[in-house]
């Protein structure tokens, strides 16, 4: 590929989503990225055929979240085996929804009427997508010191689900995707590299703060969107974000929260805090 034949953004997004094979669909993210970096000439597109759901491989095998096997305690090498497998099935997802986002939302890209969405949002999305296909292979090297591989254990589909919900709406999307379950990552991530480097292992808690680093980026962008749709629609911010979450979300947030980390993304505490007591089970 050359710089020349860069595809459509929405159908290079089209193409990774429709890719099974998980180093493919990291790899062809990473190759695009480039690709629209050098491009003199970017087209967004739009895109009226998504899929419902991405292509995946046939492992890892998906389970509920309450049927996934609980981490046992003592054996170091399996916990780290089974940390880097999780980690690497968010990331997998992530890139998905990076590409998700873009063309699932295209239809908003200089749009003549209502809220508009700039090229730069699709930028954004761009650059997270790539970044996670970077974690997802970073992870994946990880793994191989373990002689293990992506798909070797089960996972769960909760983050994918997140997404189904929010299909039909752009505001929820940002609301719960990057600014709810990727600012978790913000949470508990600081907590996994302290781990790593008290066990002598350097290198993974170097990958793990290359990934933190750039997720507090990814919040940023979902937190900068959200506040320009509330903008356009007259939405008080705070009052929107946990409507949103209330609805589309329906679990408490877990503190401990990162507050630092999430105010240099954008998230004002007044937000996200409250959610924290919200009574789910009273609301129903």
């Amino acid at each position: 590929m050359t710089s020349q034949n860069i595809p459509i953004l929405t159908k290079a997004a089209l193409e990774v989503l429709n890719t099974a094979n998980a180093h493919e669909k990291a790899n062809k993210t990473r190759a695009f990225a480039s690709l629209w970096r050098q491009a003199d000439e970017k087209s967004v597109g739009q895109i009226t055929d998504m899929p419902t759901r991405p292509a995946r491989p046939d492992r890892p095998e998906l389970l509920m979240p309450r049927d996934m096997p609980k981490r046992k305690k003592g054996n170091f090498d399996q916990n780290k085996i089974n940390l880097l497998h999780a980690l690497s099935h968010i990331e997998l997802n992530a890139i998905d929804l990076a590409w998700d986002i873009i063309a699932r939302f295209s239809y908003l890209y200089e749009a003549k009427e209502g809220f508009a969405l700039p090229l730069a949002f699709y930028e954004d999305w761009l650059k997270v997508a790539d970044d996670e296909a970077k974690h997802f292979l970073m992870l994946s090297d990880e793994l191989e010191k373990f002689d293990a591989k992506y798909g070797d254990l089960p996972a769960h589909d909760g983050v994918w689900e997140s997404a189904e919900k929010t299909t039909d709406d752009f505001a929820a999307r940002l609301a719960i995707v990057p600014m709810v379950l990727e600012a978790r990552g913000l949470d508990v991530t600081p907590g996994m590299i302290t781990l790593m480097n008290e066990q002598g292992d350097t290198a993974m808690a170097d990958t793990l703060q290359i990934i933190y680093n750039d997720e507090v980026t990814h919040v940023q962008a979902g937190t900068v969107w959200f506040k320009q749709w509330c903008e356009y629609h007259d939405k008080d911010e705070e009052t929107y974000f946990q409507e949103l979450v209330q609805e589309y979300f329906h679990a408490r947030l877990k503190p401990p929260f990162n507050h630092p980390a999430r105010e240099e993304a954008g998230m004002i505490r007044d937000w996200y805090e409250p959610l924290a007591d919200f009574d789910y089970k009273k609301k129903a």
